[in-house]
């Protein structure tokens, strides 16, 4: 289903929300979108995330610039430009907390356990949203531009993992290390994988980059990173 947040100094933004089946308490996770919009491959992300037994919200993060809904091919970054270029730091903050106030507001939502993750730029957001709000957890796919956010590794508030690909052309190795660097200065706790044989986006089925293997790895260790991090084992 799709809802609607308040968004300080902002536009309406909607929201892509999956919950499971049954009753009670559930932890709930912040899903943040490629730049392609919150497309067929991020509701599905939504719903899988739903079937494990989360709520996850993903709020369309260009909703300053594009209609409600705005998603393009991937094969078509030139329609996505000048939405990229007009997000800035303040204002995803501001999406990042309405976003998790509206988790807050949720019966069902079990308050310490709200996590993140992201892809591509949603890597970038997914970093930002750990130093923006309390998380019990956070994961990163391939975020980048992560590194220009290093300044902020001291108010990370939960553990992060971080996913790369070793073919991965769109972001660089100094880049990654200035990110891990911030980090361990920081004294935060994170776990840097690096898949060798994954290119960029290895983690989308829809895309041409996929990796079968190597996103069934970082999936299972995704599960369990969560269930690790959010006391359910």
């Amino acid at each position: 289903m799709t809802i609607t947040l308040n968004v300080k100094e902002a536009s309406a933004m909607n929201a892509y929300v999956a919950y499971p089946k049954g009753d009670g308490l559930r932890p709930a996770i912040m899903i943040f979108q490629e730049a392609f919009g919150v497309n067929h491959h991020i509701r599905g992300f939504a719903d899988r995330l739903a079937n494990e037994g989360y709520i996850a919200i993903a709020p369309e993060i260009f909703h300053r610039t594009a209609p409600p809904g705005f998603e393009v091919g991937y094969t078509d970054f030139s329609k996505v430009m000048e939405h990229y270029q007009a997000i800035t730091t303040e204002g995803l903050i501001n999406d990042i907390q309405a976003t998790y106030d509206w988790l807050l507001t949720q019966k069902n939502v079990e308050k310490a356990k709200i996590g993140c993750i992201g892809f591509c730029l949603g890597g970038k957001v997914a970093f930002l949203a750990n130093s923006a709000v309390p998380l019990a957890a956070s994961v990163a796919f391939y975020g980048g531009g992560m590194h220009t956010l290093t300044d902020r590794a001291d108010k990370l508030s939960a553990p992060q993992l971080l996913f790369w690909g070793g073919k991965d052309q769109h972001i660089k190795q100094e880049h990654i290390l200035a990110v891990t660097d911030a980090l361990k200065a920081a004294g935060k706790g994170f776990i840097n994988v690096e898949i060798s044989y994954a290119d960029h986006a290895f983690f989308n089925d829809a895309r041409a980059s996929y990796h079968q293997q190597a996103a069934k790895e970082a999936w299972a260790m995704v599960k369990q990173f969560y269930r690790n991090k959010f006391g359910l084992d």
